[in-house]
């Protein structure tokens, strides 16, 4: 139960709602419980009626008309208190649900990239989804019936002793060994409820892989493979969870024997005290015999509750897993620090932790505010990681990085990023309309700023052309639009957000060169106040920016403007040569 300690924190929360639950639950109990003792003393009536002690017939309707709307009157006040209970307390383990979920998302969203470079997204949806579902059911129902259990065994056991203390002596005798077997059970339940869980998250992991991956598959026409592969691991995850419902189907019929069990001890043992004058009335064995059944449903809850139980503490500890990450990017300075623009590399020096490869290696170089910096190099030289560096999603291994002549792990990291319009490399859009993906940048643009920033990005008379124009709905990724409509669009998101920095990492590689002219001098038009880097591996997309750096294995091996890098001889002189000799061809 040390996992499921988490959730206190939200039963406190909720405690007046608990609180209301637990008190109409124990109300409901003992009005549901009324019954038995009527039905005793209706019988007791008859038996009256039959031996001459009662002699009026009349009386004898008289109480028995009264003993049975007592009775309809107690189950109708038991109903209406059962439907508020459930009403309660249910309710209260879905505000749970809620907040956990909003919990775990709010971690996801704190968590590096280094977490999710080693987590997989179906594990990730698996634990947000079925393992919050899982630990509701402890929240609510679980609490609900041991509630609404302890409650009836506490109230019928305290008037069955009342009545006939040695008949309730035989009748609960199977409950010690129905408390061992529930042990035993238990055990074995919470270890193959672990097991159904990771295989749900590898389930997970590997349709949404193929779900996102469709056209890749089709495109291999590996349709077959993936379909075998499929079935392979569904196939291990349903004999995972028949080995679970195995173990969980012996608790019912266990339950059910011990049951009648006690049943016809209370027949035999009832009787044998009834004709030996132990009991008073046969009443009371009819009155046992409803407490029995009463406490049927009870105790076969214990062990679903039992179940359930176990099921939610193997659910929690995975959540608890992600929630205990700390993020390797953390807020180091809470005080607000406005961004103006000006960056500066010091030596710096970083090496991936998960491939332990160095991406960059003694890196310097400056860009003061309102200027732009193209980034030109092969695949693999760093490129990309600058950028990384600058939105802080990694921290550098050595050196200096200073935002503004401030180490940017001195900077607020929310006014850091605000600062930031990022086009990544991999443009990706949300599965929504082209409009509000624009507006992702700026979720207060209006129409015509909507507009003008589809226009600077180039991608205007595209949207247009569309049926439904900018309330285009696109598909998963933004797979309804072209590579280059998509790197358009990606950024349109952040020029409209007219940020500090703008970073674009090889945004235009899906463009044409006529298209790729026409952004560049609208963005060179529009950010002559905003710090603007421009990684590329087209010289096209430096000749218009104010410093250039060429790199090569993590290292600086030119740097200068785009007309004295043509002049000198080097990498950039020949990717210069190359791209215009392909150009007039």
């Amino acid at each position: 139960m040390k996992e499921l300690q988490h959730l206190n924190k939200y039963f406190y929360k909720y405690r007046k709602q608990l609180t209301i639950g637990i008190i109409i639950t124990i109300i409901a109990r003992i009005f549901l419980l009324f019954t038995p003792r009527l039905i005793r003393e209706s019988i007791d009536a008859v038996v009256d009626y039959e031996e001459g002690i009662i002699t009026e017939k009349s009386v004898l309707k008289a109480e028995l008309l009264e003993n049975i709307l007592l009775i309809i009157g107690a189950a109708i006040i038991a109903g209406i208190l059962t439907f508020l209970m459930r009403q309660t307390i249910i309710n209260v383990s879905r505000y749970i649900e809620f907040d956990l979920k909003n919990e775990v998302y709010q971690q996801y969203q704190r968590l590096s990239l280094n977490f999710y470079k080693s987590n997989r997204t179906g594990d990730l949806m698996n634990r947000i989804s079925e393992d919050v579902g899982k630990t509701r059911m402890y929240a609510g129902p679980a609490i609900m019936y041991s509630i609404n259990t302890l409650t009836l065994f506490i109230i019928a056991l305290v008037y069955m002793f009342n009545v006939a203390p040695t008949l309730t002596m035989y009748t609960i005798i199977p409950l010690p060994i129905l408390s061992v077997i529930i042990y035993r059970l238990s055990r074995a339940i919470h270890k193959r409820s672990t097991i159904v869980q990771e295989y749900l998250s590898k389930l997970s992991t590997f349709t949404q892989e193929s779900f996102s991956g469709i056209s890749v598959i089709k495109a291999y026409g590996i349709e077959n493979p993936t379909n075998a592969s499929f079935s392979v691991l569904s196939n291990e995850s349903k004999q995972k969870q028949i080995d679970l419902t195995k173990v969980q189907a012996l608790f019912f019929p266990l339950m059910l024997l011990l049951i009648g069990i006690s049943n016809l001890t209370v027949i035999y043992i009832g009787g044998k005290q009834y004709m030996s004058g132990e009991i008073a009335s046969i009443g009371i064995i009819a009155e046992f015999i409803i407490y029995v059944n009463l406490l049927t449903w009870p105790v076969a809850t214990v062990g679903w509750v039992t179940s359930i139980v176990k099921q939610a503490e193997a659910s929690q500890k995975r959540i608890n897993e992600f929630l205990s990450e700390e993020p390797a990017i953390q807020n180091l300075n809470e005080n607000p620090t406005p961004v103006k623009g000006s960056i500066e590399f010091k030596n710096v020096k970083f090496v991936y932790d998960d491939t332990n490869i160095t991406a960059l290696n003694n890196v310097s170089f400056s860009v003061n505010q309102g200027e732009t910096l193209a980034i030109i190099g092969k695949t693999g030289s760093g490129k990309s990681t600058i950028l990384d560096l600058i939105g802080r999603l990694y921290d550098t291994t050595s050196g200096e990085l200073l935002i503004d002549g401030r180490p940017i792990k001195e900077m607020n990291l929310v006014d850091l990023r605000k600062s930031i319009g990022y086009v990544p490399q991999d443009a990706f859009l949300f599965s929504d309309s082209i409009k509000n993906n624009i507006k992702f940048g700026k979720q207060k643009a209006s129409e015509d700023e909507v507009i003008t920033a589809a226009k600077n990005a180039a991608v205007h008379d595209n949207i247009v052309d569309f049926a439904k124009g900018y309330e285009t709905i696109l598909g998963e990724r933004g797979i309804t639009l072209s590579g280059g409509q998509k790197q358009r669009v990606s950024i349109a998101r952040a020029i409209i957000k007219q940020p500090q920095l703008l970073l674009f990492d090889d945004c235009l590689s899906a463009v044409d060169t006529e298209t790729e002219e026409q952004i560049l001098n609208n963005l060179y038009a529009i950010s002559q106040n905003t710090t603007t880097i421009i990684v590329s591996h087209r010289v096209s997309s430096a000749k218009n920016a104010d410093k250039i750096i060429v790199l090569d294995e993590g290292k600086i091996i030119q740097q200068g403007t785009h007309d004295s890098l043509i002049n000198i001889d080097g990498y950039y002189k020949e990717l210069y040569n190359k791209q215009l000799s392909e150009k007039e061809i």
